[in-house]
């Protein structure tokens, strides 16, 4: 394959170390940083209840900081990438044993019974199985999550490109006037007139648009789609 699939745990860090320079959030988490085991099955139906816990009483010390995300950071990347962060029982995907392992072990070391999970994914693997790469994440705080296991497969290295369009509604109207502008270059010379003019071209270039942004609105109210910064966070098919 050409490109390269997209891996969003180092998409994740990435904007962590932009908004950590630019922002100063290095420094916050430093401040708040600063102030036996349970059965799988157990866990499981943790994962699988629905809880309101904003926090986890995590010994601080023993946390990998680099696996420590902020929200904003988090909802940066499910906008660019048309992914949602919801409770883990929304997931109706399946949990790998390796992550029920990485809970044990969390549990184990820091003597607490987690709760409150967190998975980031593609909308459908909220309703359906399916093989792109969900992140599970716990909160530990202040609007801080902790990134305990990632698994499936990367996402296309295309899918942030071909999501763009849904980003907002600037982003869906120039995406309009793009495919409507090379539609209209597709159809051939003197389709429909003997002379070939500019006016006979930008004349056929609205009648595109108008046909492709009405393909665009009916598909959007009859699926119910919504754009990224809207259905991020969202519990809602349609959202």
């Amino acid at each position: 394959m050409i490109f390269e699939k997209t891996n969003i745990e180092s998409k994740l860090q990435k904007v962590r170390k932009k908004q950590e320079k630019h922002q100063g959030t290095a420094s916050g988490l430093e401040d708040f940083l600063n102030g036996n085991s349970m059965k799988q099955a157990k866990i499981s139906a943790e994962l699988a209840s629905k809880s309101n816990a904003t926090d986890n009483r995590f010994n601080l010390d023993l946390l990998e900081t680099t696996k420590i995300y902020h929200l904003d950071q988090i909802k940066e990347i499910c906008i660019d990438y048309r992914l949602r962060f919801l409770d883990s029982s929304y997931f109706k995907g399946e949990i790998p044993k390796t992550a029920l392992k990485k809970i044990q072990q969390l549990e184990r070391e820091h003597e607490v019974e987690i709760k409150g999970y967190k998975i980031m994914a593609p909308s459908k693997l909220f309703k359906l199985e399916d093989k792109d790469d969900p992140l599970l994440f716990a909160p530990i705080g202040n609007d801080y999550f902790y990134l305990i296991h990632k698994w499936g497969n990367d996402l296309h290295p295309l899918r942030k490109l071909l999501v763009w369009p849904f980003k907002n509604i600037g982003n869906l109207v120039l995406f309009v006037l793009l495919i409507s502008y090379l539609t209209t270059l597709l159809i051939p010379d003197g389709l429909f007139s003997k002379n070939n003019s500019s006016a006979e071209f930008w004349l056929i270039f609205f009648f595109m648009f108008k046909w492709i942004a009405s393909l665009v609105i009916f598909y959007g109210f009859a699926r119910g789609k919504n754009f990224n910064p809207v259905i991020w966070n969202s519990k809602y098919f349609n959202a």
